[in-house]
């Protein structure tokens, strides 16, 4: 059944109140804080390649918990596990496919982040003199990190990275489209308020989750 819009400005805007009101973006709905420092950057930056495989997106965060918890909670700290080691966690944490795979790619991950940026992605911001399209560029040149990694990491970072805002996954705009909030990245960040690149973080988690867990009749019921 298709979902009803919202056309009204001040609906709109109650709507934008309610999906950023607990002052959460995706990542730390689900346990993953977003703070300008190595060991938090990387953890979302691994969330984010995750949640770009196919499949249940809460196996994907149940597997990204798990490394972490493994106390791989760092660039650094990856790069020195080992591949069967890494193997066995994704496998028990609901992984599937090509799970040798992914854990190749996500210790190659690690030790580039290492190598280029002494474990820290603030150093890769920094080299981009905190231009978004450098960034970018910077950032799919990482193993692993593709376009959509790209934009999933950028979701959460814009948070911190005010530089790169606005940025909205393609989720978060399906969801705003059928809750008639806008079509862009941009018509979200209208509705968040200019400069608020923290707030529209939380717009956009918030967006992302509706669409990934259908709670559409929730919010327009």
């Amino acid at each position: 059944m298709p979902t009803s819009a919202i056309s009204n400005i001040e609906d709109k805007k109650r709507l934008v109140r309610r999906l950023a009101g607990d002052g959460r973006g995706f990542a730390e709905q689900y346990g993953f804080r977003v703070l300008n420092n190595p060991s938090n950057l990387f953890q979302v930056l691994g969330l984010s390649v995750l949640l770009s495989r196919k499949g249940d997106f809460r196996r994907a965060v149940e597997a990204a918990a798990a490394l972490r918890d493994e106390g791989w909670d760092s660039a650094a700290r990856l790069a020195r596990s080992l591949h069967a080691d890494r193997v066995r966690v994704l496998r028990a944490h609901g992984q599937r496919g090509d799970v040798d795979g992914l854990a190749e790619v996500l210790g190659d991950l690690a030790r580039a982040v290492v190598d280029r940026y002494r474990g820290d992605l603030r150093r890769l911001r920094t080299e981009a003199h905190q231009d978004p399209a450098r960034e970018r560029k910077l950032l799919t040149d990482l193993p692993g990190v593709d376009d959509e990694v790209t934009e999933l990491f950028l979701r959460e970072a814009q948070a911190v990275w005010r530089e790169v805002a606005p940025v909205a996954d393609r989720r978060a705009l399906v969801a705003a489209r059928r809750l008639g909030l806008g079509r862009s990245a941009d018509d979200l960040a209208s509705l968040a308020g200019s400069g608020e690149s923290e707030r529209l973080a939380w717009l956009v988690g918030a967006l992302a989750r509706v669409d990934l867990e259908k709670r559409y009749a929730e919010l327009t019921g």
